[in-house]
């Protein structure tokens, strides 16, 4: 399968596998929505590959006392160049499984295409 790789803020480069048609990212007007997995306690906050419907995202984090959830809302600001106040999280605030919106993203990784 091609590869793709997503510029994180920190100057890292996540590796993306490239599927013909993805299925964890939809648009909704101007707003992006994300379906993401979420794994806590990470070595480093990154991007990894699709599972499923769902794109796996790693954080530094720990899931106590919303701390995950404001890393959440901090990494993809900075991967998608928009404040932090445009990221939402919609579905699963208490769970692994999230769905995430994104307001007009200024940048996109190369995965993701704009309508």
């Amino acid at each position: 399968m091609p590869q793709a790789s997503a510029s994180l803020s920190d100057g890292s480069c996540a590796e993306l596998d490239v599927a013909a048609e993805a299925t964890w990212y939809r648009w909704e007007g101007e707003a992006l929505i994300l379906t993401l997995r979420i794994q806590t306690r990470a070595s480093v906050d990154a991007i990894d590959a699709a599972i499923g419907d769902a794109l796996r995202v790693r954080l530094r984090a720990p899931p106590v006392d919303g701390k995950a959830n404001a890393r959440l809302n901090a990494f993809p600001a900075k991967l998608f160049d928009v404040p932090r106040r445009q990221v939402e999280i919609i579905r699963g605030a208490h769970s692994r499984s999230k769905v995430l919106r994104i307001k007009s993203p200024v940048k996109l990784p190369t995965r993701i295409k704009r309508r």
